[in-house]
């Protein structure tokens, strides 16, 4: 496994784990802090991903629109976006690193349209994994970017990984004692939300994942953005 791979999941399962409980523990607009905090440590294996060649300004550009993407996002049906799809999409196409790179600022820019708060942090996170456990599990063919194989992968991990992560946020947030009969409670009333977050996630990934796989590679292979060794194509 890659360096940036292990970079990822230490700070996905350890780092960021701890800035939230740490965070949540102070008082006043300390998610500000809390979510520049998870933006540095999810920076790590981004960066690491680089290492052994000289960046290129262009694979900031496309980060930079596949950012802007999803962010801006924007469906008129409650808990019915796109956004989790694109996400992924940018993790199939360029990795576990700039998946989750692309999912923890898109949830920090798209909060600057509705409120930031101390979900903030929890809601960079989630996405964030969001686009990491696509970049891992579609990693060196692991599994085949097919329409019907993306829109499983996408139903399943916002059912049961991404929608779960952000009703642990509520857990913290809201419970003063936590049980696990209260943290049930929360787990099983988000069920119907994550559900149909995923249902459009799903749908996303099934009719634009390949087309906008395919574009994305295309500029890959014509621009040598995130190839292995840093060569042109």
């Amino acid at each position: 496994m890659k360096k940036s791979h292990i970079a990822t999941l230490i700070v996905f399962l350890v780092l960021i784990p701890l800035t939230l409980i740490v965070g949540g523990r102070l008082s006043g607009r300390a998610f500000y802090v809390t979510s520049t905090l998870v933006i540095v440590e999810l920076l790590i294996p981004f960066f690491l991903a680089f290492e052994g060649r000289r960046p290129q300004a262009r694979e900031l550009v496309v980060l930079m629109c596949a950012l802007a993407v999803a962010g801006r996002v924007a469906i008129p049906i409650p808990n019915f976006k796109a956004i989790f799809a694109v996400i992924m999409i940018a993790g199939i196409a360029f990795g576990p690193e700039s998946g989750f790179l692309v999912g923890a600022i898109s949830a920090l820019a798209s909060n600057f349209f509705y409120s930031q708060g101390p979900y903030t942090p929890w809601q960079m996170m989630a996405y964030g994994a969001g686009g990491m456990l696509a970049g891992f599990v579609f990693a060196q063919g692991r599994l085949p970017r097919k329409p019907l194989v993306m829109g499983i992968f996408g139903l399943l991990a916002v059912t049961f990984f991404v929608g779960p992560l952000l009703d642990t946020c509520s857990v913290f947030l809201v419970m003063s004692r936590i049980t696990l009969k209260g943290a049930m409670a929360f787990y099983i009333s988000g069920f119907p939300v994550n559900l149909q977050q995923a249902i459009a996630t799903a749908i996303v990934l099934l009719v634009l994942g390949k087309p906008l796989l395919e574009k994305l590679d295309r500029i890959k292979t014509k621009y040598g953005i995130l190839d292995e060794g840093g060569k042109e194509a």
